[in-house]
């Protein structure tokens, strides 16, 4: 007899045991008193513009679809609110040795069908992420992990090709999600199921049009739902979106309302809105095929002049927040490399570096940028950003336009001294902001810039384990990016939800990756 039945065979005759009991005259202290009603259960709607495309974990990795799998499923480790390293949640995990990192799963863990979930679970898991590789997915994220071994059903083993700092990160990721190795085809997605261990499970779903969770009560893990369930409905716009939540018909609106309307909401009072930091951030990058942007002088005298504040509010009335490093605050290691190394603008600064290298101003510079891709301040942004260059009389700047994605093939052809272009992670570790501005394991940094001294301190933090070392590792190399100017951080996007009055712990369930965790709303 297996454990599970054991266990499941002990629960029968607790509970067969209390009937006999109640049956006998005791107390049932379950049973409902005369005059008392049954609770009514807290059920939340949630509405958004967006459709999940998939409740798999292996599948794409849109913001909607990451939405319903955080919360459906487990991963081994995870981040809670204002805590940027991970901890357990199916698991507390450990590197053994550089290229050994071991996870002991929790006992009991059960997915919603009753079987139990073990370390065989977590390498079905991972070998079929890898073996799926769905394009849109994160599979190529774990290349440095080589194989998972079980030593015994609570253990699973990461064995790796190299020392890899990210892996605990990584880990908690939704393509890291556990999923029951009974129940889904090891070579092909699952489309209209979802069995994970998460805080819920799935009650309902129409593609395209509505997801229905509820609490699954075994879950074992620091998300454990404060409500009984959520149903997740997709609106066909923003001011039927906007109509709900202000009416009361949703308890929530995520992903689809703009600014004005946030600001329409906070000065009607007729629902809360809550920000937080988001992982996206925009930037400027210098395309190192220009003769121009290769000269690190005019680089640093640009880098001298962005009034960062200024784009936020002329752009993007103050819905943003300036930002003075490649990696956003919140993150380990941070540090506002470019405030510390350019102070305020500086017009006189920035004369004195184009001075001291001898070049002759004004700086011609074609600046390009994308009308649709970025949003509809992108156009004001870069006005701006053209104001503020030729104001100091040092530089002379054309803007030029092209739509997404023509603008992607000109912006890697060199048809720009420097470029608009944004920055979301796909996993919450510092890395993922540095990786794709330096040149590392052969490859070049998307704008062509190359640093030895760069390349060399990404290599050190990826291998680094010991979480101090890495993050003045992490916090060296943006001193590196920073005086280099080789791409110019502007702002940081904001996390904005309209939620219900009465609905709490709203700002908790704002994940940086602008996906929701469901489990702390309450009423």
């Amino acid at each position: 007899m297996s454990e599970w039945v054991r266990r499941l065979s002990a629960a029968v005759a607790v509970g067969t045991l209390g009937v006999s009991l109640a049956a006998c005259g005791e107390p049932d202290d379950n049973a409902p008193h005369p005059g008392e009603q049954t609770p009514k259960l807290m059920l939340l709607r949630l509405a958004t513009t967006d459709s999940v495309t998939s409740l798999d974990p292996a599948g794409p990795y849109d913001v909607a679809s990451r939405t319903a799998q955080a919360n459906l499923f487990q991963t081994l480790l995870t981040i809670l609110p204002d805590k940027p390293t991970p901890v357990p949640d199916a698991a507390d995990c450990q590197f053994d040795s550089p290229t050994t990192y071991t996870c002991s799963l929790k006992e009991n863990l059960t997915f919603p069908n009753g079987h139990q979930l073990t370390s065989s679970d977590v390498k079905f898991s991972f070998d079929r992420l890898v073996k799926l590789r769905t394009p849109g997915g994160l599979a190529p994220l774990f290349a440095s992990v080589k194989s998972v071994s079980t030593p015994d059903p609570l253990t699973a083993v990461f064995n790796l090709t190299g020392p890899d700092a990210r892996l605990p990160y990584l880990l908690t990721t939704t393509a890291a999600s556990i999923v029951d190795e009974q129940s889904y085809p090891a070579d092909a997605l699952l489309q209209d199921k979802a069995i994970g261990s998460g805080p819920y499970q799935l009650a309902g779903f129409k593609p395209g049009a509505e997801v229905s969770l509820t609490k699954f009560k075994n879950y074992h893990g620091p998300r454990a739902a404060q409500n009984d369930g959520v149903t997740i409905t997709t609106v066909p716009s923003a001011q039927e979106l906007y109509r709900q939540v202000s009416s009361g018909k949703a308890d929530l609106a995520f992903h689809g309302l703009g600014t004005a309307q946030f600001d329409k909401l906070r000065t009607t009072g007729g629902a809360q809105v809550v920000d937080a930091g988001a992982a996206e951030i925009r930037l400027y990058a210098f395309q190192m095929k220009s003769l121009l942007s290769r000269n690190p002088a005019i680089r640093r005298a640009v880098a001298q002049v962005v009034d960062r504040a200024a784009i936020a509010k002329t752009a993007y009335g103050d819905h943003v927040t300036p930002l003075y490093s490649v990696v956003p605050p919140g993150f380990g290691g941070q540090v506002d490399a470019f405030r510390t190394e350019y102070k305020q603008p500086n017009k006189t600064a920035a004369a004195a570096i184009l001075k001291n290298a001898n070049i002759a101003v004004p700086v011609p510079l074609t600046v390009g940028w994308t009308p649709s891709q970025y949003g509809v301040g992108a156009k004001a942004e870069v006005l701006e950003l053209k104001r503020q260059l030729e104001a100091t009389g040092l530089f002379r700047v054309t803007l030029r336009a092209v739509e997404w994605p023509l603008y992607q093939q000109a912006t890697a052809a060199g048809a720009y001294d420097l470029y608009l272009t944004g920055w979301t992670p796909d996993y919450p570790d510092a890395d993922d902001y540095l990786r794709p501005f330096v040149a590392v394991d052969g490859a070049f940094a998307s704008n062509g810039y190359r640093s030895a001294a760069a390349t060399k301190l990404l290599q050190q933090e990826r291998g680094e384990q010991n979480g101090l070392r890495r993050d003045d590792l992490i916090g060296q190399l943006q001193g590196v990016i920073a005086r280099d100017a080789s791409v110019i951080p502007v702002w940081q996007g904001h996390v904005t939800v309209a939620a219900a009055k009465d609905l709490e712990n709203v700002k908790t369930a704002l994940d940086p990756l602008s996906f929701l965790y469901l489990s702390g709303l309450r009423r």
